[in-house]
């Protein structure tokens, strides 16, 4: 489950859009759903990735929950911002807010670009991922060593406070970036957006 199968599914030839699944555990919680019950959506649905992201939890029960997640589905289990899980997942998904947090705790990182250097020779067949909102921050990232962007928010989204909205301009931006692209931010399963290689969906895969 890493770069190679990610590769694998880029190079399919699908009708839809692939799914990239997020698990984020205070969604669960708030819409009273196990983790039992996000993999059976998720198996029911097809994803091809899940992001695994946890604020609430201590760092053995997210573990426990990556472990569970990796058991059940035959996908990679992506860990987002945090580092410490990416020893037992298949990779690891930044926000520009979690590149600045690590750069800042570490001294001897002078900047992005190095950050994401290191990381893949620790982890070379870890699969990477950065979130991006703007022009700018997809043409920092085409400089980093890193298998995809997410690039959003695509709409508005009632888990999440966002400040753009890019709507029809996400397709222009995608076209920027020299990695693959992720639609992030109130994406629906079923949206077909030009230039765009994954919906990452969250709230919208409790919705038949």
């Amino acid at each position: 489950m890493t770069r190679n199968f990610l590769q694998g599914v880029l190079c399919e030839k699908n009708a839809k859009t692939p799914l990239y699944a997020l698990c984020d555990f205070e969604t669960l919680v708030q819409k009273n759903i196990s983790l039992e019950q996000f993999i059976v959506l998720a198996k029911s649905h097809k994803a091809k990735l899940v992001q695994y992201r946890d604020k609430q939890n201590p760092l053995e029960i997210q573990k426990i929950h990556v472990e569970m997640l990796k058991e059940a589905l035959d996908i990679p289990i992506i860990i987002n911002d945090n580092l410490e899980l990416l020893e037992i997942a298949h990779g690891l998904h930044l926000g520009q807010e979690d590149i600045q947090r690590v750069l800042a705790q570490e001294i001897k990182l002078k900047d992005a670009k190095l950050l994401f250097t290191l990381l893949r020779k620790k982890y070379p067949q870890a699969i990477l991922g950065v979130s991006t909102h703007n022009e700018l921050e997809i043409l920092q990232s085409n400089d980093w060593d890193i298998d995809y962007i997410g690039l959003g928010a695509y709409k508005t989204t009632s888990t999440k406070e966002v400040s753009t909205i890019l709507g029809d301009k996400i397709s222009y931006l995608a076209k920027i970036s020299r990695h693959p692209v992720c639609a992030i931010g109130g994406v629906k399963k079923e949206d077909s957006i030009e230039n765009i290689a994954f919906n990452v969906v969250g709230s919208d895969l409790y919705h038949d």
